[in-house]
């Protein structure tokens, strides 16, 4: 019993100088977000201000859906967050990731188990019953748990943050569906009076035909004009169809075609808070997701390197043990254990270590380079939502006067049919060319409303690091079921409680 205790004492020993040891081998941190963008971007001179527009200052609304005033968008955009396939799978993709966070830090814990077993012999008081609990723990000197368990944090982070951008590209792909949607039908009015204008214009050719002021070749143009009319019509009308399905399937419907749309295009009410170019990297949750899958890879690389020292580990075993035949011997003791150390060293492993410390080496320069290509994509994705925003802004007001100087035309050839100083064909051409300056404007009025909630996202959708969570979670961070979906409520980037 004494030889029992003093291994214990010795055990104990050696476990609180390794425990010692630890301390002094704290995880390196990976680069922060400084030094980051110096190493992914040396070439890449990020300006002060945006070159296409300084806009105003500020941050965009958490809420920007709302600023278009459209009550049935808002309506369309909580439910696609509620119900949306793809984002109820990235959600399950975020308990994924929190679920290896608990499996990555349970390596830092002892793992205790336990065994029991009886038997009976043939013969009388031959039989063995005993249960005894084993427990062993791997003293994390170099960092390679640690590590582990770090870089399924900063992964659990990425996931989140990828869920967040989830979220407002559905927000802003029903938004632009919902404008495009709202466009074909007015655009689908357009034709069809242009289309009723030509038809008149077709059968006035054929009236004048008949005492001998037209010809033949007029009648043809004119029917070929109202046919490739006639033939624009069922197009707009056939791709209204397919988009009010395709809205329906964002927001989780069946796709019947029927969903109900506006009368009009939202209103665009002053001007997008742009900021500035340097603080975009903190403004998207996609930046920050490869910003933190960048971690991930740094830590996965300090695993791999630890991972060539020596492992220590402490085992201990405590067990009870009823048999007839050990109860008679004189050096039988009950309970029985005891409690040891162990070291593995990796000798020769034909270079696989190395292998794959190289491998983790080379994940972390290409989640570098990611991430570099994703911000020159956001600059860029920036730069050009703003020259859309300043250009569609001009041609819209162009074609404003464009329509107004049309309506003023037809307005004048009514009044002159009115009294006899033209005829209605006259007045049907100018119908037309105003149902196509119509056209185009809306054209126009619809692709600034894209391009609007385009803006809106590439500057990060109102999105922040510190926003607290709004819907309702699990343990896990990710949505449970029945979870409010508004658009200002996003995941957080904080990773579960350890287990």
């Amino acid at each position: 019993m004494k030889r029992f205790r003093r291994a214990g004492w010795t055990a104990l020993s050696a476990a609180a100088l390794l425990i010692a040891l630890i301390s002094g081998c704290s995880l390196k941190r990976p680069p922060g977000l400084e030094a980051l963008r110096k190493e992914a971007l040396p070439h890449a001179a990020i300006p002060v201000h945006w070159t296409a527009g300084s806009g105003v200052e500020g941050a965009v609304p958490a809420d920007w859906v709302a600023t278009f005033g459209d009550d049935l968008l808002n309506r369309l955009v909580e439910e696609a967050l509620t119900y949306n396939a793809d984002l109820r799978a990235g959600a399950a993709r975020v308990e994924q990731a929190a679920g290896y966070v608990k499996a990555a830090g349970g390596e830092l814990y002892p793992a205790v188990s336990v065994i029991g077993k009886g038997s009976r012999g043939l013969g009388e008081g031959t039989g063995i019953n005993f249960i005894s609990a084993f427990a062993s723990w791997e003293i994390d000197v170099w960092g390679r748990v640690r590590a582990g368990r770090a870089a399924a944090e900063e992964q659990f982070a990425s996931e989140e943050a990828d869920y967040a951008s989830a979220r407002q590209s559905i927000a802003a792909l029903v938004a632009r569906s919902w404008f495009l949607a709202v466009e074909g039908l007015l655009q689908e009015r357009t034709a069809r009076q242009m289309l009723e204008s030509s038809e008149r214009l077709l059968q006035l050719t054929k009236t004048k035909r008949e005492v001998g002021a037209a010809g033949d070749q007029d009648v043809a143009l004119a029917r070929a004009e109202t046919g490739s009319l006639r033939d624009s019509l069922l197009k707009l009308q056939q791709a209204n169809a397919q988009s009010r399905r395709a809205l329906e399937v964002l927001v989780g419907r069946y796709p019947s075609g029927e969903i109900e749309l506006a009368e009009a295009l939202a209103r665009i009410t002053g001007p997008v808070p742009a900021g500035l170019p340097s603080e975009l990297l903190e403004r998207r949750p996609d930046l920050f997701a490869a910003e933190r899958r960048v971690s991930s890879a740094f830590f996965l690389a300090q695993q791999a390197k630890a991972a060539m020292l020596p492992q220590f580990s402490l085992t201990a075993s405590l067990g009870l043990i009823s048999s007839d035949v050990f109860s008679k011997r004189s050096d039988f003791s009950n309970p029985t254990g005891g409690i040891g150390g162990s070291l593995l060293a990796p000798i020769f492993r034909g270079g696989a270590l190395r292998a794959q410390v190289q491998i983790r080496n080379a994940e972390q320069r290409a989640a570098i380079m990611q991430y570099a290509a994703m911000v020159l994509r956001a600059f860029e994705e920036v730069e050009n939502a703003l020259n859309a925003e300043r250009t569609l802004r001009e041609r819209e007001e162009v074609l404003a006067q464009v329509v107004k100087d049309y309506e003023r035309v037809v307005e004048i050839a009514e009044t002159q049919y009115k009294v006899g100083k033209t005829d209605l064909l006259s007045v049907l051409q100018q119908r037309l060319r105003l149902y196509s300056a119509q056209s185009t404007r809306l054209s126009v009025q619809g692709e600034r409303l894209v391009q609007r909630v385009n803006l809106y996202l590439a500057l990060g959708g109102g999105w922040t690091k510190t926003e607290p969570k709004a819907l309702s979670t699990g343990e896990t961070g990710a949505p449970s079921e029945g979870a409010s979906s508004s658009l200002k409520q996003e995941a957080s980037v904080t990773a579960p409680g350890r287990p």
